[in-house]
């Protein structure tokens, strides 16, 4: 009887102190983190003329030539923070070999490229989340003669906004540099259309 009270008295402790640490602590340290960070822990929304028109952390789907185009996505209709995901298709899938084979002809054609040119994996293959509002440098690069085009910018300014929205590695050594679409993008739409004549 003694050994089954004291199992008991541990139990209890054990789970009021889990319960203040997570139902407690826990709460009040993520909120006070998010005091020193408002704008990350509000969603890095972004807003132009009193409206918000995006966020930093979600990818967008943009499909005028004008616009980088960002990483594909699986996410419901593309996407859908909802129904964040990525196509759960596997390397022999042969659904996933069409539509890949698909994705780099029309990013060929999109971008003038040759029919033999290497294209980056994520201009065709989605990110596990479908929200990845990244995009590789070399993705970038191989779409700035299309945006240039369009738009009637010299290349090499192009190249100059995505060498300036090229962030490194996380800490230094995690990752790859990448590029955030919505932020380049969002730089092209400041700078005058057709300013070279």
């Amino acid at each position: 009887m003694k050994q089954a009270l004291r199992e008991f008295g541990i139990s209890a402790v054990a789970t009021l102190a889990f319960a203040i640490l997570v139902s407690g602590a826990y709460p009040v340290a993520v909120w006070a983190f998010a005091q020193v960070f408002p704008r990350e822990a509000g969603g890095s929304l972004v807003a132009s003329e009193g409206k918000v028109i995006g966020s930093e952390l979600i990818g967008q789907n943009f499909t005028s030539d004008k616009y980088f185009t960002s990483r594909p996505s699986a996410a419901g209709s593309g996407y859908d923070a909802a129904n964040s995901g990525g196509t759960n298709l596997g390397p022999l899938s042969k659904k996933l070999l069409v539509s890949v084979k698909d994705a780099v002809a029309d990013y060929r054609k999109k971008n003038g490229l040759k029919d033999d040119a290497l294209v980056p994996a994520d201009a065709v293959l989605s990110s596990s989340s479908g929200l990845d509002p990244h995009i590789s440098a070399p993705n970038a690069f191989l779409q700035a003669p299309r945006v240039a085009r369009v738009r009637g910018m010299r290349e090499e300014l192009v190249r100059h906004f995505i060498e300036q929205h090229t962030e490194g590695r996380d800490l230094g050594f995690l990752g790859e540099p990448r590029v955030n679409v919505f932020r380049l993008n969002l730089t092209l739409d400041q700078y005058p259309e057709h300013p070279v004549k």
